[in-house]
């Protein structure tokens, strides 16, 4: 703070004479010029809002801001997103769900009572890492995306689901490396792994390309494994999707849809995971919002919540573009290796 002329503090019975540039010197004043407890509380007072406005500054660091921070802003909402449109088939019960309930033993009857549950938690993680991310729920999400998908072809469904789905756990698995999982003393400690994050990590080069090829990996494998469902499962919802906005119409045989998305989505996938352009991304980006509209033209159950549920997926490729077009060199402003983060107000 800048050293500023002394000012008078007024009692009504003496005028003591006190600094304003800070609580230490206040305090001093008091200290040097002993007067009535009512000149000595108000000085004390002043200093101790000087002293609380210094530290809320440095305490009130949220993630999603600096260099850095428009990428854990992206993931952050995307996973928060794809877990509050997720919990709320739970919420409203969807009958789909009783088969992957049934691949672990549960009964239907038994089901139904923990859709609401399994829904309700959810939300919750949603709610929480939008806006208290820890590191320990966002580690929880990323294998819960994993372990709901492997639950699809547990119940009879193609392993293509599997794949397709790759951003249900592969968005969280980024946002915690993001994060960063701390050193192997950190990571011994619970609290550590339950401290809400207030501060993004700087992403240094070697990390940006780790973080880019994750992404490309993710869309690849969702692109790929979607074109699969068409090309070689022969999904029947895609046609029901594609049939509702008239392209049933302009081929004798609807299966061939089938064929023909599938095969260029998979063409796609690999272009993303051999030549990841940013005109390419963008185009995946329209592409996949495109598609999963496709669940409110056919009237699907919970169609915007379907939607919502793969933010996720439109996510990634956001995601890669800010990396590469934001992140795309090491500037002379960027860090050295060994320092690992940067306060997310500073930029």
């Amino acid at each position: 703070m800048s050293n500023r002329p002394l000012e008078k503090v007024s009692t009504g019975l003496r005028t003591v004479t006190a600094p304003n540039s800070g609580t230490e010197q206040s305090r001093a004043s008091k200290t040097a010029q002993p007067s009535n407890g009512l000149a000595n509380h108000a000085l004390e007072h002043i200093g101790d809002i000087m002293e609380t406005g210094q530290n809320t500054r440095t305490r009130t660091l949220l993630p999603g801001r600096g260099r850095e921070g428009g990428l854990e802003l992206i993931l952050r909402v995307a996973v928060a997103a794809e877990f509050i449109g997720h919990g709320a088939f739970g919420i409203f019960g969807k009958e789909g769900w009783v088969a992957y309930y049934a691949a672990l033993g549960i009964p239907e009857s038994a089901a139904w009572v923990l859709m609401p549950i399994t829904g309700g938690v959810d939300i919750i993680l949603g709610l929480l890492v939008l806006a208290w991310p820890m590191r320990l729920p966002v580690a929880w999400m990323a294998f819960w995306g994993l372990f709901t998908a492997t639950l699809r072809p547990l119940a009879g469904e193609s392993i293509w689901e599997v794949v397709e789905r790759s951003y249900n756990y592969g968005v969280p698995l980024l946002l915690l490396l993001v994060y960063g999982i701390g050193t192997a003393t950190e990571r011994r400690s619970l609290r550590h792994w339950l401290t809400v994050v207030r501060e993004v990590p700087v992403i240094t080069t070697a990390q940006k390309k780790k973080f880019a090829m994750l992404l490309r990996v993710v869309i690849g494998l969702y692109l790929i494994g979607h074109g699969a469902l068409g090309l070689i499962a022969h999904k029947g919802l895609l046609l029901k999707g594609y049939a509702s906005i008239g392209l049933n119409n302009l081929v004798d045989d609807p299966a061939t849809l089938n064929t023909a998305i599938g095969s260029f989505e998979i063409v796609l996938g690999l272009l993303v995971l051999s030549y990841p352009h940013k005109a390419i991304l963008a185009g995946v980006l329209v592409w996949k919002l495109a598609t999963e509209m496709l669940y409110v033209t056919m009237g699907a159950y919970g169609a915007g919540f379907e939607v919502l549920e793969r933010a996720s997926s439109y996510a990634a490729p956001l995601a890669l573009i800010y990396l590469t077009s934001r992140l795309g060199g090491k500037s002379a402003s960027e860090p050295d290796e060994g320092k690992e983060r940067q306060p997310a107000g500073r930029s």
